[in-house]
Parts: C-alpha cells; sequence; structure tokens
C-alpha cells in the first residue's frame, strides 16, 4: 500500500468519525430538526400519504378549489387516451420511415420545462398537446414562492396531482435561499457586487432550509426539490443518510461549470450514500457554460464512480432570452454529440423558447420574472404574457422531440399519457 492509499484511508476514516460523533454540530442541527416532525419513518409515511392523488383531490375538493375540475377533465382525458402515443408522434415526425427505424431506448432523453409557475399554464399546454398532436414533458421544475403557491386555491396540491396523473417527476424550490433578504450583499443593480459573494444560504439558513422542507414534506408530500448551495446539499445528503426519503436537484445557480467542482460533488453523494448504494442527489443542473467535451467528461467520471444510474445530467437546452445568458442560447447540438457517444441518464432542459422565436415577442422569457409576485404580475396585466413564454418553451421542448427522433433517439416524455 502506497502512502498516498494510508492517507487516504486515513482522512476518511477521520471524517467518517467527525460525521458520526453525536456530538457533530452538523448532525446535531439536522437531527434536532428531524425530531420536530417524528422519526424519519413516521416523517416518510406521512409524505406518501400527503402525496398521494386521491388525497390531494379529496383536499383540494375541501376547499372548493377550482382546479379540481381541471384535474378531472385531465384524467378524463388521459382514460381517453386523448394524447398522442409516441409511435404516433414518430410517424407525425419521420412518416412511414418511423415503422423501419430501431430507437435507441437505453439513451432516452428526458423533457424537461421550466419554470412551471402555475397550475392553469399546466391545463393550457395539456389542452394544447392534445390539439396538436405534441408531447407534455417527464419532468417539471417550479421555482414560484412556495408560501404563495400553498395559498392560491391549492395551486400546489393540484400540480403535484397533475404531474402524477400524467406521470412526470416534480421539483419544487424552497423558499430558504439568500434572495429571502438573509443576504445582506443582495439587493437590486447597486448591489451587484454583492452577488459575487453568492447567492446562497448564510448562517443557519441549511439548517432552516431541511426545517422546511419536512414542512413541505409532510404537508403537501413534497420529494424533491432544487438545490442552490454547497451547505443545502452537505444538508440533503445528511437527511437522507438519517433516513428521510428526500430528494434534490442541483441548480444552474451553482454555476457547476468544471470537473473538479464535479468531482467534489460525486464525492459527497458517495460518502454519504445508504448502504444500498442509493443518494438523495438525483441531478446536476450543470452551467450553461459547459461544452461537449465536458459533458462527455463528466459522463465518464459519474459512470466510474458508480452514478450513472443515480445522478441525472441535466443540461440547457435553451434559456430564458433576458437576464441570464448571452443570447441566442441554444444547446441541442451538445445534446446530440452526448448521445452520439451513447451516454444515458440525461435531460433536455428547455426554460426559453428557441431565440428565433423570442425575438419576435413583445415579452420575451425573462428569469426575473420568477421572483414576481403574482398580485404584481396580475396588476401589471402580464400572466397571459407570462403564459405565453411557457408554451413557447414548450414548443421548443417539442422541437427537441423532433430532432431526436429524426436521428433515431428515443425520448421520456409524461409516462402517464404518451403510450408506446
Amino acid at each position: 500500500m502506497s502512502c498516498g492509499e494510508i492517507l487516504c484511508q486515513e482522512a476518511l476514516k477521520s471524517l467518517n468519525c467527525y460525521l458520526a460523533d453525536p456530538k457533530s454540530k452538523l448532525i446535531r442541527d439536522i437531527a434536532n430538526v428531524i425530531k420536530k416532525y417524528g422519526s424519519p419513518s413516521e416523517i416518510n409515511e406521512r409524505a406518501r400519504e400527503a402525496r398521494k392523488v386521491s388525497n390531494l383531490l379529496q383536499r383540494l375538493g375541501k376547499i372548493d378549489s377550482p382546479y379540481l375540475k381541471d384535474l378531472e377533465w385531465l384524467m378524463e382525458q388521459k382514460e381517453k387516451r386523448a394524447f398522442i402515443s409516441i409511435s404516433e408522434f414518430r410517424r407525425k415526425v419521420l412518416g412511414d420511415e418511423a415503422d423501419l427505424m430501431q430507437f435507441d431506448e437505453s439513451t432516452a432523453v428526458t423533457l424537461e420545462i421550466s419554470a412551471l409557475q402555475y397550475f392553469p399554464w399546466f391545463i393550457t399546454e395539456a389542452k394544447r398537446a392534445i390539439e396538436k398532436g405534441e408531447v407534455m414533458p417527464g419532468r417539471f421544475i417550479r421555482v414560484r414562492n412556495m408560501k404563495e403557491q400553498e395559498r392560491d386555491k391549492g395551486d400546489i396540491m393540484a400540480v403535484a396531482a397533475a404531474t402524477q396523473i400524467v406521470g412526470a417527476s416534480l421539483v419544487e424550490t424552497l423558499d430558504t435561499k439568500g434572495t429571502d433578504g438573509s443576504n445582506i450583499h443582495l439587493g437590486g443593480p447597486e448591489t451587484l457586487t454583492g452577488y459575487f459573494t453568492g447567492v446562497g444560504q448564510p448562517n443557519d439558513h441549511p439548517v432552516q432550509w431541511v426545517d422546511e422542507y419536512l414542512y413541505y414534506a409532510i404537508n403537501y408530500g413534497v420529494q424533491e426539490v432544487l438545490n442552490v448551495n454547497p451547505g443545502s446539499v452537505l444538508a440533503g445528503l445528511i437527511l437522507y443518510r438519517l433516513g428521510v426519503d428526500i430528494k434534490f436537484k442541483i441548480s444552474v445557480f451553482m454555476g457547476t461549470d468544471n470537473l473538479y467542482y464535479l468531482f467534489i460533488l460525486f464525492a459527497l453523494a458517495k460518502m454519504l450514500a445508504r448502504e444500498d448504494g442509493s443518494t438523495s442527489l438525483s441531478g446536476i443542473n450543470i452551467s450553461n457554460s459547459v461544452n461537449a467535451k465536458t459533458l462527455l467528461a463528466m459522463a465518464q467520471m459519474r459512470r466510474d464512480l458508480g452514478l450513472e444510474d443515480k445522478v441525472r445530467i441535466e443540461h440547457h437546452i435553451t434559456e430564458a432570452y433576458k437576464s441570464i445568458v448571452i443570447q441566442p442560447y441554444c444547446r441541442r447540438g451538445d445534446l446530440l454529440v452526448a448521445l452520439e457517444h451513447g451516454v444515458p441518464n440525461i435531460s433536455a432542459k428547455h426554460e426559453g423558447g428557441d431565440p428565433e422565436d423570442e425575438v419576435k415577442l413583445d415579452h420575451p422569457s425573462d428569469i426575473l420574472d420568477y421572483f414576481r409576485a403574482k398580485a404584481e404580475i396580475e396588476e401589471a396585466g402580464d400572466f397571459e404574457k407570462l403564459e405565453q413564454n411557457f408554451i413557447y418553451k414548450h414548443i421548443a421542448l417539442n422541437r427537441t422531440a423532433e430532432e431526436l427522433t429524426k436521428r433515431g433517439f428515443s425520448f421520456i416524455a409524461a409516462t402517464g399519457l404518451h403510450s408506446r
């Protein structure tokens, strides 16, 4: 055994001893939050019950939510098989040639859309998908204020039910983050340099983040959330290791843009995995700056560390037209390169329309719209404009599905709606 190997084992032993020590502040603080809600097994059971579609529908009925009627319509359309099947979609794109082609299911791409801010947009998207023979996303991301959606006619429950009905995964974004006023560096343009310190979760926020997660888990069945800070990444990994069935994906806002950073994340996921090898880290939304070469190297590292089937690579195909990237931005080419090299477990995230569509809009998609209150949006008369932005993301997502189909690649749309 080399000296390097000895040092490595000693270092790992030291880290493990620290984390296993009941006096460790990192573990003690999170364990104390868990106790507020019960044992990990009790929390998991309460979350499962809260997540059941039947229970969500019943609760929506009790508050006389207008969204219940839409969910009933959605279930009726699903029962009628009103949505296009995958084979029909392929024939729509390729014609008779589709029946002769072999599609690679091993690298099926998850079609992802962000951000589904309001439940009515989901229904608008579903109606369009039926009318035009389009596919619905297999993964939805939300960035709406949690307290606001909780108060909005049962919006939080309606979206949770809808995504389960259609067979899509759902990611929520908790309110506990630096933009909640806790980071004194952050304000408007006059504090721009403060953003270089990181939006983050300062001071006790990682523990508060755990507390907020557990509240929404047991009350609404929320399971998967966005993560924007290394501290709450570690907190999420520890929470899972202690027995709570949390899942989280890492946001593009963390700026994961090189292999050295990726190794840190993968290493933490491995160190704090459960005995069965599973981890709470479900996906990494890599930086918009990452090129195809790094994407492939990331996939190789993930494979080498035994995380290929556990951690999804989530890559932006499109981005909001304003306030986040230099336009035009469209990265379908990177996705195709990854698939040509056989990279599995990858998602194509659509956070904006295609640039050639966005440039024509009176109100192009703007990442800053995520941080506006619904009341302010409605008062400004912008609600329909923002819904239009969301639909252009849906259009971009379907273009990605078409491009994949033309090249013999498969994709994962809403599995409950689009049969093979």
